[in-house]
């Protein structure tokens, strides 16, 4: 099992009033799976992301990674695995825009501690492998959206993460891009990487070999039903909460290897 949540539960404090976000989330993901969440905007699905990437700690609940819980590691061991496990692909790229394409992808490099000829030359392969590989010197200004998503996949596999995280991966990007990304993804994953994907958009999720629904902060078959049973493989079980949030909340966006957001 690449990773399981069992009965994540995340309630955010505005002003004395508690918001619940996500109540008795349950969810298993086998490695080299390839799995879509759905749900509109406040549904809890990027706070969900953000727990599964170790940006944000669930209230109660476990969460296993390969087998490890991880839910009440400290920021530093949870910088670390950030860092060395999990890979992160965003709808706004968050690439450095005085630094070339390479640069931006060694980065997480950087702070493995990696040396500058080994982590460049580990950066331009990253790059060959998105089909940037004559991009290497460009800088995010000299390159279309697509492009810049593509380096920002670069970055996410350059350290050979067990699980990669897209948010919304597309959603900057016009049609034509959004399915070059797709192919990407689908690449990667027959190549054995562990995909999770937050979208909205039913095309691409479709792209996914499996698709779950999470609304109000319950997850849900198709029909908008409440998954309650526990099916075989790994599949969600029961999710439950009491009633609608008016918006979601997000966490910072750090790079891989830091605590704070560009």
């Amino acid at each position: 099992m690449m990773l399981e949540l069992r009965n994540i539960c995340k309630t955010y404090l505005q002003g004395r009033m508690e918001v619940p976000v996500l109540k008795d989330i349950s969810l298993s993901v086998e490695e080299g799976e390839y799995l879509a969440i759905m749900g509109p905007s406040g549904s809890g699905k990027t706070t969900l992301m953000n727990i599964i990437g170790c940006l944000d700690a669930p209230t109660s609940g476990a969460y296993l990674l390969e087998g490890e819980d991880i839910a009440g590691l400290g920021d530093s061991k949870m910088s670390d695995v950030r860092l060395h496990s999990i890979g992160f692909v965003f709808q706004s790229f968050y690439l450095l825009s005085r630094q070339s394409a390479q640069d931006n992808v060694a980065l997480p490099l950087l702070y493995a501690g990696v040396r500058r000829r080994e982590r460049q030359e580990m950066a331009r392969q990253a790059l060959e492998r998105v089909g940037l590989g004559d991009r290497t010197g460009f800088k995010p200004t000299q390159l279309s959206g697509g492009q810049c998503q593509r380096v920002a996949i670069a970055r996410a596999i350059v350290n050979s993460p067990k699980i990669l995280l897209a948010d919304e991966p597309t959603g900057a990007l016009d049609t034509k891009s959004g399915e070059q990304i797709m192919e990407i993804f689908q690449r990667l994953n027959e190549e054995g990487v562990t995909i999770v994907m937050i979208t909205h958009e039913p095309e691409i999720a479709a792209h996914a070999k499996r698709t779950l629904h999470i609304r109000d902060g319950r997850l849900v078959d198709a029909q908008g039903k409440p998954l309650t049973d526990s099916p075989p493989e790994g599949d969600v079980s029961e999710g439950s909460f009491g009633s609608p949030i008016p918006t979601e909340v997000t966490t910072p966006v750090p790079l891989p290897g830091q605590d704070t957001a560009l």
